[in-house]
């Protein structure tokens, strides 16, 4: 996938309609006030040998790198949004808001923009120990935890 086509499904998922429950479609989760995908297939990190994967993983920093660097052309600097803080709480007990709740589980940080009413944001989870990666962005109204 290109970053052309990465900012195509950003820009689709800022204008399509918030459904009024979760619906999981193609690499996609959606819910109330939110949309989420996963920008590549989920399964790619599972076949191949490690150099297979260590060559995934760098491909889908690039992707990253090279997301960060349009969206920062198109909204200005992202905010480097830490997510200790929600851990520690998620940790204690606390229950953090979809669409937030995975990344915060998963994730030291992600990149935030907010444009008009939305808040867009950039994750990249590396597996800790491990050559997997995804890249995941969203969508919501949703105020970060």
């Amino acid at each position: 996938m290109t970053t052309a086509h990465h900012l195509r499904l950003i820009d689709g998922m800022r204008t399509k309609d918030f459904p009024s429950e979760r619906v999981v479609s193609g690499s996609g989760i959606s819910g109330p006030g939110y949309h989420t995908m996963l920008l590549g297939d989920e399964d790619d990190h599972l076949d191949g040998d490690a150099a297979d994967r260590l060559e995934l993983r760098a491909q889908r920093v690039a992707e990253h790198d090279a997301l960060l660097a349009l969206l920062t052309w198109h909204w200005g600097e992202p905010q480097t949004f830490s997510l200790w803080s929600a851990q520690e709480r998620m940790m204690a007990g606390e229950v953090i808001a979809e669409p937030w709740a995975d990344p915060v589980a998963s994730c030291e940080y992600l990149q935030l923009w907010r444009a008009d009413d939305r808040w867009i944001a950039v994750v990249l989870h590396l597996e800790d120990g491990g050559p997997g990666c995804e890249l995941w962005v969203l969508v919501t109204v949703v105020d970060p935890p």
